[in-house]
């Protein structure tokens, strides 16, 4: 068998960055994770129809900072803040009291977003748009917002079958041992009637071209 190893966690420390950025002991190590296990999933349910990415949350002392990452700010910030002042009240008992703070950053091109790729294709498997429609548009309009390459895998009782299966589309590059490129990765469920089908999706973005640090330009001047 292929032994399969998360693309994010593969590359942690190389291209991508920890979504709980805090350091804890022995000790509080269970009860921080649990902690921030249930502040993903409360936000996550909470904000369902405002294109959450990602929840990167980050720990001070007693104070608990949380980074929304998301496409429709709006929805999140609701009606002169008062969405997000909920939020912080409720996070913030969540946590056992602690000062929480909530910032939103605004995801410029969802279309080159995995995660929310991957939730797209899920929600109109829902709808019941044929998985093959729904993947295919997907691919088009990623490539079209200048993706390098994009590959989607959707499995399990596909159209309704009896026997779960897999189906996959790639299009474009997406070499997935190569490090240094950029790759992004999203994982989505559709509930559907007839059972949970689940949505992968890896894409291949322009690697950003490094700029040199002062020190470097300096001594190369030299």
């Amino acid at each position: 068998m292929g032994q399969k190893v998360n693309p994010i966690g593969y590359r942690l420390a190389i291209s991508r960055d920890w979504r709980s950025r805090w350091f804890a002991s022995k000790k509080e190590f269970p009860e921080f994770l649990h902690s921030d296990l249930k502040i993903r999933t409360f936000v996550k349910k909470k904000l369902s129809q405002a294109a959450v990415a990602k929840i990167v949350i980050e720990r001070a002392w007693n104070s608990l900072r949380v980074t929304i990452h998301t496409a429709r700010p709006g929805i999140v910030i609701g009606r002169k803040g008062s969405e997000i002042e909920n939020m912080t009240k409720e996070i913030s008992a969540m946590s056992g009291g602690k000062q929480v703070k909530i910032d939103i950053q605004e995801i410029k091109t969802p279309e080159l977003d995995a995660q929310l790729v991957a939730e797209n294709v899920a929600l109109q498997i829902e709808r019941r748009i044929s998985f093959r429609r729904a993947m295919k548009k997907v691919i088009q309009t990623t490539m079209d917002f200048g993706a390098l390459g994009i590959k989607i895998r959707a499995a399990g009782r596909l159209g309704g079958a009896e026997i779960s299966r897999a189906e996959w589309y790639r299009e474009g590059k997406i070499p997935l041992h190569t490090l240094r490129q950029p790759i992004d990765y999203g994982f989505a469920e559709a509930n559907t009637v007839y059972g949970k089908i689940g949505i992968k999706c890896w894409i291949c973005k322009k690697e950003e071209a490094v700029k040199p640090s002062q020190n470097e330009t300096q001594e190369s001047k030299a």
